[in-house]
């Protein structure tokens, strides 16, 4: 069983655990990087929330939030990952930001993608309550020129309420 993972929000100097983790090989399939100087600006805007997973005072992961300041209530995860993957803190990370979101911003929507390949991350976002609403075909651009579908998926407030209540 994995420890208990804790949910902090993130600050300029945990900009370089976010980077590591998005450079871990294997992760760059299914994971943007982006630059210190984008990860700072995004990190200072109020339209983005940075967060680090911590299981016995180490980090473990991070998630990134974004159009937290959209007016109609659609907000985003951007993006999502673990430093370790099979260690068990992905579903405990996607649920804690899932429920923060709802618990503290006035969203309706949280809405993500994922790439069509990342059969993984579906099952783990279907299995827990996000619903898929569409395709963007051929939206990713690959390092070999290819294109990939993204998948996009949500869940809405209502729904999350419900989940949480069968939960309780």
């Amino acid at each position: 069983m994995a420890p208990r993972l804790t949910l902090r929000r993130a600050g300029a100097e945990d900009i370089r655990f976010v980077m590591a983790v998005e450079a871990t090989p294997g992760h760059d399939a299914f994971i943007n990087q982006q630059a210190e100087a984008e990860h700072a600006a995004q990190l200072a805007s109020p339209a983005f929330a940075y967060f680090i997973a911590e299981a016995e005072a180490a980090p473990v992961g991070f998630a990134i939030l974004s159009e937290l300041t959209d007016r109609r209530g659609n907000h985003c995860l951007k993006r999502i990952a673990v430093a370790q993957p099979g260690r068990g803190f992905g579903t405990p990370l996607f649920n804690a930001v899932t429920d923060w979101t709802f618990a503290n911003t006035a969203a309706h929507r949280f809405w993500l993608h994922a790439l069509a390949s990342n059969g993984r991350a579906l099952h783990v976002y279907q299995r827990e309550g996000f619903t898929i609403e569409g395709r963007l075909r051929q939206a990713r651009p690959r390092p070999d020129g290819s294109r990939e579908d993204l998948i996009i998926l949500s869940l809405l407030r209502p729904e999350w309420q419900a989940l949480r209540r069968r939960a309780a």
